[in-house]
């Protein structure tokens, strides 16, 4: 199994959006890398849910539902794909940007070497750690 970090806006499609619908295909991203990433995803992944822009922290545990499949918002034969992810759990508590950048644990962590990314894969010992931080 692996991990992952996938970054939504909150006021586009927040958490809260996400497991009012039991999930989603997540559809629209338009960058090569983190295409790359939605192809390795694997049913069974888990998935750090984080809210960037204004709130900037992770809020949630998602896993992948499906593997990448095309993307049925992009143009017909485009290389851009999308997985299924559905909501495991809501964190106690969001684990802000400020929090991630203070933890010596996560100083490799893909989010804070790549921000722009909207798709990043994450170490099993740094998941494991976001998790300690959102349930403390």
């Amino acid at each position: 199994m692996k991990h992952w970090l996938v970054k939504s806006e909150p006021d586009k499609y927040s958490w809260d959006a996400f497991t009012a619908e039991d999930g989603t295909a997540w559809t629209g991203v338009r960058n090569y890398q983190a295409r790359n990433n939605l192809n390795l995803m694997q049913p069974g992944d888990l998935v750090l849910f984080y809210h960037s822009v204004s709130e900037k922290a992770v809020v949630g545990v998602a896993e992948v539902a499906a593997p990448a499949a095309p993307d049925a918002t992009a143009e017909a034969g485009s290389p851009w794909v999308a997985v299924r992810l559905r909501p495991v759990q809501r964190l106690p508590r969001p684990v802000s940007l400020a929090q991630l950048k203070a933890d010596e644990r996560l100083r490799e962590l893909a989010l804070l070497r790549q921000s722009r990314l909207s798709v990043l894969p994450v170490r099993p010992e740094e998941f494991d750690a976001v998790l300690a931080l959102g349930t403390k």
